[in-house]
């Protein structure tokens, strides 16, 4: 299972998300995405940690919370949609 965090602010690195959730148990991995054409980082993150207790009470602790000046918004991670390598639109009401 994976954390999604959002709301971050842009200044935020890894190592300060691994700090604030190693106090709810131990982190396995942060991942926090970044704009393709920028590199700056895009302002949301995701966080696994060993246990689903320990993700539950870092869910818990810190949805809404302030943090860097920002309200977080943490909540369970979606799995991944599966997209089309064409962003989906295919040949669709295209004309020759």
């Amino acid at each position: 299972m994976s954390i999604y965090v959002g709301n971050l602010s842009y200044e935020v690195t890894q190592q300060d998300l691994t700090e604030i959730f190693t106090e709810y148990g131990t982190v396995k991995r942060v991942h926090l995405p970044t704009d393709r054409d920028t590199g700056r980082v895009r302002g949301f993150a995701f966080v696994e940690m060993e246990t689903e207790t320990e993700e539950e009470a870092a869910i818990s602790a810190l949805d809404g919370a302030e943090w860097m000046n920002r309200a977080l918004k943490v909540n369970k991670a979606k799995p991944r949609e599966k997209r089309d390598s064409f962003g989906g639109g295919g040949r669709r009401n295209f004309r020759y």
